[in-house]
């Protein structure tokens, strides 16, 4: 196969990944640290969505933790939490979106924390 042709092939593939991620956040909130905290005094759930490894260095208090490689198989665990919002959080903003995809697609209503701890330990600084 000519290297143009797997190029834009790739490409295409790129694109395509990109849209659909797109699409799919737009029905998701994304707030800055200080709007979370706003957030989190109203009733709003933080969740962690972070490795374990990542949660025992850092975290932020009384969030609830399940990674995102677990979240499909966990959700059960967040029905007691239907009625209120839940931020997804992680390190910088990435995976917490992808769960917040995944939670909306499930029923919840679910936010991004943008950004992710990064930014909210930032923000306390």
């Amino acid at each position: 196969m000519d290297f143009s042709i797997t190029l834009y092939i790739f490409l295409g593939i790129i694109a395509v990944v990109y849209l659909k991620r797109k699409f799919a956040s737009r029905g998701i909130q994304h707030y800055t640290a200080e709007t979370a905290k706003e957030k989190i005094r109203s009733g709003s759930l933080l969740l962690d969505v972070r490795t374990g490894g990542e949660r025992s260095r850092n975290s932020i208090k009384g969030s609830v933790h399940i990674p995102v490689h677990e979240l499909s198989s966990r959700i059960p665990e967040l029905e007691k939490y239907k009625s209120r919002e839940i931020i997804c959080y992680c390190a910088t903003g990435s995976r917490s979106l992808s769960a917040a995809i995944r939670l909306k697609k499930a029923g919840f209503n679910a936010a991004n924390l943008t950004g992710g701890i990064s930014e909210w330990n930032i923000s306390n600084i």
